[in-house]
């Protein structure tokens, strides 16, 4: 593999599945462990197999969650993790103000959501939160590929862009980590290394196949790109970026080096 020095340009946290992401200044980290509150909530389909005590990795079709719910996109959400305050917001103005520590917030949360999803009469999404637990797309393949973290080479988007002519959002791929500064496509390569990221080491575990969830613009929630296919097409695969386990305690800040 090419040797380099990039740089994390973006550091996020997504709280509730399928909603905003949240930008950070600094993490830390923990062996085997992934970013602190990342998809610590998810709204659950009702009809599906997650029941409150589920203690299983679910795949992502049994949440509500862009791949399937592209309004999501169009709320500007954000969760307070000391206080599990939930905000969101519609052309600047809050639309929802819900504690989630109490039955009345959570209450008001479902009811919330049950309306943003246009679901019919009688049908409510179910409020998932399992202490120790996280709903990230990985974890239907076990324990410990729930906290893996996502990362995406900005390089490898802009790549894209030139080949498509289409302006791609790296917001568009809900990663924890955007680093950029060195080759595109090096992630290709990356599976069963070892990189710095920041304070820590970690280890590429798995490369991510995307979905039609890329298609939602992050800004607007309008389904306008077709970036599955736009991969398949260009490259012949569906992938963009990494999955990464963490190896090492240490602290990741925004502009840290990512060494390979």
């Amino acid at each position: 593999m090419v040797k380099g020095r990039g740089r994390v340009k973006g550091l996020f946290v997504h709280p509730v599945k399928g909603l905003s992401a949240q930008p950070l200044d600094r993490v830390a980290l923990r062996p085997g462990k992934g970013i602190a509150n990342d998809r610590m909530f998810a709204f659950a389909r009702p009809e599906g197999r997650y029941r409150p005590g589920t203690r299983e990795g679910l795949p992502k079709q049994e949440f509500f969650a862009l791949v399937s719910d592209h309004r999501l996109a169009g709320l500007d959400t954000h969760l307070d993790a000391e206080t599990e305050v939930l905000t969101a917001r519609v052309a600047g103005h809050d639309v929802l103000k819900a504690d989630l520590n109490t039955a009345q917030g959570r209450d008001e949360a479902v009811r919330f959501f049950t309306r943003v999803l246009d679901l019919p009469a009688g049908v409510m999404p179910l409020l998932a939160r399992e202490p120790g637990r996280r709903f990230t797309d990985a974890a239907a393949a076990g324990d410990g590929p729930m906290d893996w973290i996502s990362l995406v080479n900005l390089a490898s988007v802009r790549d894209l862009e030139s080949r498509t002519g289409a302006v791609v959002d790296p917001l568009r791929f809900r990663a924890n980590v955007l680093v950029d500064g060195l080759p595109a496509w090096f992630e290709s390569d990356a599976i069963g290394q070892e990189f710095g990221l920041g304070g820590v080491r970690v280890r590429a575990v798995r490369r991510t196949k995307r979905c039609v969830a890329t298609e939602v613009d992050p800004e607007t929630g309008r389904r306008d790109l077709p970036v599955v296919t736009m991969l398949d097409r260009t490259y012949g695969h569906r992938f963009m970026g990494i999955y990464l386990e963490v190896r090492t305690a240490g602290v990741v800040e925004k502009d840290s080096e990512f060494v390979i």
